[in-house]
């Protein structure tokens, strides 16, 4: 991980701990604790050494599962890093008080990494600026409490500019994948980051998994390829092949995502894909780009929601009918959610987008800055059949 400051030797590989293995007990979901241990170490043991987390992560119990995975010296083979929660940071004093927190669940001593979480411009303004809590990190660095420090990111390029022109940063976070290179923090943001000096970790290298699935049209542009890759592999390769990036996180659910992952990595380097595959992804991206009506990476930021709607579930299920066009398909899986108040008491935050009470509470919490109330309310348009597709998006598809 190439920066002024930080010097280590990082995987290509990072292990993100938003998507951990979930299991369902009756209707509730909750993190398979031994299969995400399981997992964890298997990446350990066969070279990763970068692990990503964060205080909200899985409704603050990706910590504490993270921490029970590092012990039995599995915390002395990586670099750990997690993120400052800055909805709950109201005082500069805060910071310490939440990393001390951190610490403690994720049961080690120091972080490699302390980052603050999902800065945006309005965050900067008024919450690092004017706080002065980059002094408030310094103070940890100082007490041996972190190593080094930096910021994740979700904005466009012009508050990603200004953020990194503030301060000598030691690391950024950012959202990029062959989807993205001209949204969020943008490829141009990239470049400056590094070259800056600043080490760059990306996270959603498959967009939230959307990348991984292609429908038909684009499965069929890489299977053309002279070179064989899984969806999964070239979204990968398509990120390691930057030079600027120090380590790709990927969010790893099943031990078979882990060890694909692996294999891929192994594959991995910086400027070693080929003109012809470059323009095979852009052919991908371009008919990837017209179906994805929603943004949404499933980050579940947005959850709970007040009025218990499974907010990226009804993305997703207007998103795959997009891609695949089986209008009743999609609608036999929209049924499948609850449609009123006494179905929720037995399926909990599983509801219709119809559900939406449009109290705009998901607005501020969602890195994608989608309209989550209105995109429902699309949603429920096309999938409980009042209007169509074209009529809601004023597009054919």
């Amino acid at each position: 991980m190439g920066n002024k400051t930080i010097k280590w030797e990082v995987s290509a590989l990072g292990f993100g701990c938003m998507r951990l293995p979930i299991k369902k007990i009756l209707f509730i979901k909750k993190v398979n604790e031994l299969e995400t241990i399981r997992i964890i170490r298997h990446a350990i043991n066969n070279g990763v050494n970068y692990i990503d987390t964060a205080y909200g992560y899985h409704m603050g119990k990706s910590e504490v599962i993270v921490g029970n995975a590092l012990q039995d010296g599995y915390r002395q083979k990586v670099h750990l890093v997690t993120k400052l929660p800055m909805y709950k940071v109201k005082a500069a004093g805060d910071v310490e008080k939440l990393c001390r927190e951190q610490l403690k669940k994720l049961q080690t001593d120091y972080l490699d990494i302390y980052l603050f979480h999902g800065l945006n411009k309005e965050r900067f303004q008024k919450q690092v600026k004017q706080l002065d809590l980059v002094v408030e990190m310094e103070k940890l660095k100082e007490k041996g409490l972190i190593k080094h420090f930096g910021f994740s990111f979700h904005d466009n390029f012009q508050a990603f500019k200004e953020i990194i022109d503030y301060h000598d940063w030691e690391a950024c976070q950012i959202q990029y994948n062959y989807l993205d290179q001209d949204t969020q923090a943008t490829t141009k943001g990239l470049e400056y980051a590094a070259s800056k000096g600043i080490a760059v970790i990306i996270m959603e290298p498959l967009k939230g998994g959307h990348l991984a699935n292609p429908k038909p049209e684009i499965k069929e542009i890489f299977d053309k390829a002279s070179i064989k890759r899984t969806p999964v592999d070239w979204g990968l390769q398509f990120v390691w092949n930057r030079p600027e990036v120090s380590v790709v996180l990927s969010g790893m659910s099943s031990f078979e995502q882990v060890k694909q992952n692996l294999e891929s990595a192994g594959k991995s380097g910086a400027s070693k894909l080929t003109a012809a595959e470059l323009g095979i992804i852009k052919q991908a991206s371009e008919v990837f780009k017209k179906s994805i009506l929603v943004p949404c990476t499933a980050c579940e930021y947005c959850m709970p929601c007040p009025s218990g709607v499974a907010i990226p579930r009804n993305f997703s299920i207007l998103n795959s009918f997009s891609s695949h066009k089986d209008l009743k398909r999609a609608k036999k899986e929209y049924k499948k959610l609850a449609a009123d108040k006494d179905a929720l008491s037995t399926a909990k935050d599983n509801g219709m987008a119809a559900l939406c009470s449009k109290c705009k509470k998901c607005l501020e919490k969602c890195p994608q800055s989608i309209d989550i109330p209105g995109e429902l309310e699309k949603v429920n348009s096309v999938l409980s059949g009042t209007r169509s597709m074209d009529e809601v998006y004023s597009r054919k598809n």
